[in-house]
């Protein structure tokens, strides 16, 4: 009950106190949560500051901003994950390969061979072939194209 007492002494000041906790805690471990927990102290805070409110409808405005804010968050951070990219193979090198054709330059024995694209030169795995066959990439398994013939 001392804590209890020490919090309501200090009134709308221990909302913002806790809010400005909150919001330190969420620079320790960031995930986008806690800063609206805080965000909604702060505000409870200023407006018990500017007008007196009983304590259950602090509590009560409080969870209400707390939970609206976090939805919307969640909202906007949903709407906003899936933006389409100009440069969607930016991180991706290997996959804008997908389709192309190439000339092998080490021929695919026992599954691996190497082919040259643009600057480069990229292991390759797929069925055996000779030296100088043509094949077309269908995918990419980290940095080694898988090809078949073309």
């Amino acid at each position: 009950m001392d804590l209890l007492d020490l919090i309501i002494s200090y009134g709308p000041w221990s909302w913002i106190i806790g809010g400005l906790i909150l919001l330190g805690v969420e620079l320790i471990v960031p995930g986008g949560v806690v800063v609206w927990l805080g965000g909604a102290a702060i505000i409870v805070g200023l407006i018990t500051l500017m007008q007196p409110v009983p304590w259950a409808m602090q509590w009560l405005l409080y969870g209400v901003l707390s939970i609206v804010s976090l939805f919307a968050w969640l909202n906007y951070s949903r709407r906003n994950r899936g933006e389409e990219s100009d440069r969607p193979f930016l991180n991706k090198r290997a996959l804008r390969y997908i389709g192309q054709e190439a000339v092998l330059e080490e021929p695919i024995s026992g599954g691996r061979g190497r082919i040259s694209l643009d600057d480069s030169v990229w292991r390759v795995i797929g069925p055996d072939l000779p030296e100088g066959a043509r094949v077309r990439v269908t995918g990419a398994d980290g940095a080694v194209l898988r090809v078949e013939a073309a």
